[in-house]
């Protein structure tokens, strides 16, 4: 029997008791993470980035979503050209105060519209016709050196582990709930298993035994940590709220982390799209409002840049269902106080060229991973992405 058919015999092989080489590093080498954070949202299905950035004075737009285009007087105007769907007050005040970027038209030659493999190609940032099985900020975890990796460099606030943080020697480490993963790493039960040497499994014993030893120190260490900051700003009781909580807690009490992970699913909107995509959206705006207020009340949001992306887009025309079907090019966030471009960093999309019914696109994503790469966690882009993509001037 293999180790890893072991631990799922034993009932162990969630991402948060089965990590590949998670080590506890982190109590050796005396790493603390007192530079930049990163946090990436999710938005998992392909949201629809034309009802959430409108064209409000394109009439394109509007002759082709006759009963789903957001009307000119309920958008949230923030430039002669575009502005926000009407539930995002939060991230319209975010922007107004300069700490948001939008970059329009982000998508990559050869566009796959199924769910999975394009989260598959922006997770690992191949091409479109590459299969790979590390992700990139799973190289970068490979590329950083020991004494600058630990257990939770990199964190996602979730029960299993998203392929982005997966690196071939280092990876990153999943809990949705710090004192529910304390509780279950404590269990007695467990414990006894690990003690439990029969001479068949010996070393799958020990090394279960390894791993229960380093989940218990992480556990511990991300419960105590995750109770420090008692934040005075009330977030939504959502969970997106939730996990946003739960981060802000980590980063005012300067966990050794310095990637966190969150997702928000729900954005496949095939049908009765409008009441589906702004619940959502509302439940994002009013969530990223209460992290950026509590990050900048303790001092931290210099030192945290936010993106949000879904991998892709939406379809020009609605359909006759009152939705979009899967589209290509797609925006992407970002919220922080050390922008370099904050607003819209490039043109708005071009609705009178598509192809085949689909925005084009003009930036490739992995230019924006190397910016975030080169510029914010100092490491050379090429290294990690195994192709020269220019860094943008984001960050």
């Amino acid at each position: 029997m293999n180790r890893r058919n072991f631990l799922r015999n034993a009932g162990l092989a969630s991402t948060s008791l089965f990590v590949p080489q998670f080590l506890s590093g982190y109590t050796n080498n005396g790493f603390t993470n007192n530079g930049k954070n990163l946090v990436i949202i999710q938005w998992s299905g392909g949201n629809d980035g034309l009802n959430t950035v409108v064209p409000f004075h394109n009439d394109i737009y509007y002759k082709n979503r006759p009963s789903l285009a957001i009307p000119k007087n309920k958008v949230l105007k923030i430039t002669d050209e575009l502005g926000f769907n009407p539930v995002l007050s939060g991230l319209k005040s975010l922007y107004d105060d300069g700490l948001v970027s939008i970059v329009n038209n982000v998508g990559y030659p050869n566009p796959n519209r199924s769910h999975f493999r394009s989260m598959d190609i922006w997770h690992t940032g191949s091409d479109s016709n590459q299969y790979w099985q590390t992700g990139w900020l799973g190289r970068y975890l490979d590329e950083i050196t020991d004494n600058q990796y630990n257990a939770h460099t990199a964190l996602e606030i979730d029960d299993s582990l998203v392929l982005a943080l997966k690196g071939k020697e280092k990876s990153g480490f999943a809990v949705s709930n710090p004192k529910k993963l304390r509780l279950t790493a404590n269990n007695q039960f467990l414990k006894k298993i690990a003690h439990h040497h029969e001479h068949e499994h010996e070393e799958n014993v020990a090394y279960l035994y390894k791993t229960l030893i380093d989940t218990q120190n992480s556990a511990d260490y991300l419960f105590q940590k995750s109770k420090v900051n008692k934040t005075s700003v009330t977030y939504p009781n959502t969970g997106i709220g939730n996990d946003l909580k739960q981060i802000s807690n980590l980063i005012v009490s300067e966990a050794n982390t310095k990637i966190y992970y969150v997702n928000l699913g729900g954005f496949d909107t095939h049908a009765s799209q409008k009441s589906r995509q702004e619940q959502l959206l509302k439940q994002y705006s009013e969530a990223i409002t209460a992290f950026v207020k509590d990050l900048k009340a303790h001092q931290k949001l210099d030192d945290t840049l936010i993106m949000t992306f879904s991998e892709f887009g939406r379809r020009v025309k609605q359909n006759a269902s009152r939705g979009t079907d899967h589209g290509t090019a797609n925006n992407v966030y970002f919220i922080g106080g050390k922008l370099q471009k904050p607003g819209f960093f490039n043109e708005a999309p071009n609705l009178s060229t598509l192809d085949n019914g689909d925005l084009i696109y003009s930036v490739d994503f992995r230019e924006i991973y190397a910016s975030v790469l080169d510029k914010w966690l100092n490491v050379k882009p090429e290294n990690v992405l195994k192709q020269q993509f220019k860094p943008l001037n984001l960050i």
